[in-house]
């Protein structure tokens, strides 16, 4: 079976370029635009990791993970950071937000097929 993650970004030609790239390497997709849309979907099903941008509207990235993480389903999901955030102090509140790791944008396909296989086991 095919871990099941979850893409989150506020700008669509960015899922569509991570989802592309993760369900060619077969792992399942689904996509949301915003935190918010993401908190709920994560609510309704369980994945087995989150993709998600730093900055978005209505919930960034780093809330995202925070309310994640007190989800007891969460709490150890591996959930990944993929930004143009590259500041140390950014990094900083992503961890202690509870971040697995953190990707930069632009970003390349075979890192993020890796790191996502990584964080899985």
């Amino acid at each position: 079976m095919s871990a099941h993650i979850l893409v989150v970004d506020d700008s669509a030609s960015m899922r569509q370029m991570v989802a592309f790239a993760l369900t060619s390497a077969g792992f399942t997709v689904d996509e949301a635009e915003d935190g918010q849309v993401a908190l709920g979907r994560a609510q309704g099903k369980r994945f087995n990791a989150v993709v998600t941008d730093v900055n978005m509207p209505n919930m960034d990235g780093i809330s995202l993970i925070r309310a994640l993480r007190g989800i007891p389903d969460y709490k150890f999901t591996p959930m990944l950071m993929l930004t143009t955030e590259s500041g140390l102090d950014k990094k900083a509140e992503g961890k202690a937000a509870g971040a697995t790791g953190w990707l930069v944008k632009p970003f390349n396909p075979e890192q993020l097929i890796a790191t996502v296989q990584k964080v899985l086991g």
